[in-house]
């Protein structure tokens, strides 16, 4: 489990099919073979490390399904370990199974930081509200706004998250990955599969 509060940005050194491997420092030295670490979100497990790097295996369902795919040799990524108990929670749950990918529709330079645009995927739209929680490319977000009509949405990232993530890098087009918040489908899910009667006087 994760919480979306971005701890480095890694840098790809190498990508073959079904294997990514990745440099940071900070990230490769509390790592251990097996152990889990996201990856733009993706919650991926470390099958080597050496030194300032580590390597993951990618399956062929990973890089369909997200952005890891396309990714290139001294692209970024943003990298995360998993919570502790001493760590406590920040930003909210993320269990880095992405849900799926959207793309950049739009920027806009506010007071302070910047207002991204974002392609609404329609499968994934009843779960995306305006102030609820959402991860982008692993990144813990508040939705600052959901325009249904249009099919976009927009979050809003002060200087910090500019600065400490990749989302400082996009631009029109970027593909990134998306994974809507898990309290939101749990509650669908009860909603939708409640006993007859239930919950009447």
């Amino acid at each position: 489990m994760f919480t979306g509060i971005v701890s480095g940005i890694g840098r790809v050194v190498d990508h073959r099919p079904g294997s990514l491997r990745l440099e940071h420092a900070a990230t490769a030295s509390r790592l251990q073979v097996g152990g889990s670490v996201a990856v733009n979100g993706v919650c991926l497990t470390a099958v080597r490390v050496d030194g300032a790097a580590f390597v993951a295996d990618v399956v062929p369902e990973t890089r369909r399904r997200t952005n890891l795919g396309r990714l290139g040799v001294g692209d970024r990524v943003n990298l995360e370990l998993p919570v502790t108990p001493e760590r406590g929670l920040d930003g909210h749950l993320v269990l880095g199974h992405v849900d799926g990918t959207t793309r950049v529709v739009g920027l806009r330079e506010a007071e302070l930081g910047r207002e991204v645009g974002f392609a609404l995927p329609p499968h994934l739209a009843p779960y995306i509200a305006e102030k609820g929680s959402i991860a982008i490319d692993g990144v813990s977000l508040t939705v600052a706004g959901v325009d249904d009509a249009h099919g976009t949405f927009t979050v809003a990232l002060v200087p910090h998250t500019l600065a400490r993530t990749i989302a400082g890098g996009y631009v029109q087009g970027t593909l990134v990955n998306v994974e809507v918040d898990v309290v939101a489908r749990y509650v669908e899910r009860l909603i939708r599969h409640r006993a007859p009667g239930m919950g009447r006087p």
